[in-house]
């Protein structure tokens, strides 16, 4: 459960962070009749982002279980080279973020309201594939039961709470520290499902050394408070292959020591080339309109 609440938290606030300054934009920017074609291009993105998680699903479900052992290996390993890609990428983007997509903001303003529509479906929907994409191994790694999927949501909704207490001042976020404590995070999520990954493709036969383990705990009880500690945040079980643990070690350590290394001083240090836009000297903050539409923050 833990795993997916911070996988629903992280990527369910970029999104909400994302929707928050957009909004600010417009009102700030007295372009409050553009806000309907920003709720649109949300919902959409949205609704693209849970027709892509039921497709995984369904598609999977109607596999026999070699094909399905290999899809979800495959999977679990995409969803990995995804999410890595995005926990970096957010460590250099998080200071600017808010200059970015105020830029991307002003030239949709030109193309009218659909213009408004495709940047938030864009910048929506990129979170939300990302999200499905990588909660599905999570979740298949977690295995069944209400908690991992109650987690997600809980996650989710914790976000988007976040987002709207940022987006009305009533709390100050430093986005810096807070991307790279939960991206820390991800990446031993994403080690496990990395090896469980492995895991499937083993019992596809595609990998060898499924019955070549580097431990088994006899008598375990994965339901006790330590298995589910471990199980839980690192996806640890009672057995494990040579293979997946390799594959754990191999993926965490380097990447782990690569994230939390300090940026290069040419990534720490710029200047803001428009109004609103933050240095890197400070994380950003979002500051409230002084007028609010009815309806806006719906």
């Amino acid at each position: 459960m833990f795993q997916t609440f911070l996988t629903g938290l992280r990527e369910g606030l970029e999104a909400a962070l994302v929707v928050s300054i957009l909004l600010t934009f417009l009102v700030r920017g007295d372009h409050r009749d553009r806000i309907p074609a920003l709720w649109a291009g949300v919902g959409v993105a949205i609704a693209v982002s849970f027709g892509f998680g039921a497709v995984l699903h369904f598609t999977s479900a109607n596999m026999s279980f070699e094909a399905q052992e290999a899809f979800g290996g495959i999977l679990s390993i995409v969803a990995v080279g995804f999410v890595t890609w995005m926990v970096f990428w957010m460590k250099r983007a998080s200071r600017t973020i808010k200059g970015d997509l105020t830029h991307k903001m002003e030239a949709a303003l030109k193309l009218g309201a659909s213009g408004v529509f495709l940047a938030a479906l864009l910048a929506v929907g990129r979170e939300g594939l990302e999200t499905a994409l990588f909660l599905y191994p999570t979740l298949q790694a977690q295995g069944s039961g209400i908690g991992p999927a109650l987690g997600a949501v809980l996650g989710i909704a914790t976000a988007v709470g976040i987002g709207f207490l940022l987006y009305r001042g009533a709390v100050n976020l430093n986005l810096a520290t807070f991307f790279k404590i939960t991206g820390a995070g991800l990446i031993v999520i994403a080690a496990g499902v990395l090896a469980y990954g492995v895991h499937d493709l083993q019992e596809a036969a595609i990998l060898p050394g499924l019955n070549t383990l580097a431990w088994d705990i006899n008598g375990w009880d994965i339901t006790s408070w330590y298995g589910t500690l471990l199980k839980g945040i690192f996806n640890v079980g009672p057995q494990m292959t040579v293979l997946e643990v390799i594959t754990y070690v191999a993926y965490l350590v380097p990447t782990m020591v690569l994230f939390l290394r300090p940026l290069p001083a040419s990534d720490t240090g710029s200047t803001s080339s428009a109004p609103g836009e933050h240095t890197a000297t400070a994380a950003p903050t979002l500051t409230p309109p002084t007028t609010v539409p009815a309806g806006g923050h719906s």
